[in-house]
């Protein structure tokens, strides 16, 4: 007498996460030979994607990724980093804006912005995203979740002289 069992061999797809984020499904799943299996990232509020790595090697930043006909052990990971916005400080003639350039901002953060005449100056405006704030010497972008602009300009202090003739 021969008898004979057989099994479908069954593989292991490993899925990690940084923080900032989740896969799904994570952890460790089991999958049948020949099976496919998909799966998603998804990053929390304020953080984007920055890396998926299926056995090691980057695939760029997907927002699933699908192994297909598996016949073997994959490990996947993914890894998320904080979305950084900018703000683009400038200052015109007769004066300065401080901090001045593009500044990198953090998702959720605040960024104060003072600005300052030069002698024989005074702020004649400050505009942020294009639209006048009046005249100040100090803004706060609070709850930065997006690019801005901020632009201080100046004008020269001048001086009516009046005089009279004499008799």
């Amino acid at each position: 007498t021969i008898s004979a069992s057989f099994s479908l061999n069954t593989y292991s797809l490993t899925a990690t996460s940084g923080a900032g984020g989740s896969i799904t499904p994570s952890g460790s799943v089991t999958v049948n030979h020949g099976d496919s299996r998909t799966f998603t990232f998804t990053p929390n509020t304020g953080y984007r994607i920055s890396n998926v790595r299926v056995d090691n090697v980057s695939t760029g930043t997907p927002g699933q990724y699908t192994f297909s006909n598996i016949t073997d052990d994959h490990s996947i990971a993914v890894s998320f980093s904080l979305i950084t916005n900018t703000i683009t400080a400038s200052a015109g003639n007769g004066g300065t804006i401080s901090p001045g350039g593009n500044i990198s901002a953090e998702w959720g953060s605040d960024q104060t912005f003072s600005v300052s005449a030069n002698t024989g100056y005074y702020i004649s405006d400050v505009r942020v995203d294009n639209e006048s704030v009046g005249v100040i010497t100090s803004y706060t972008f609070e709850n930065v979740t997006t690019n801005h602009t901020i632009s201080a300009s100046f004008s020269p202090v001048t001086y009516t002289i009046s005089g009279t003739a004499g008799p």
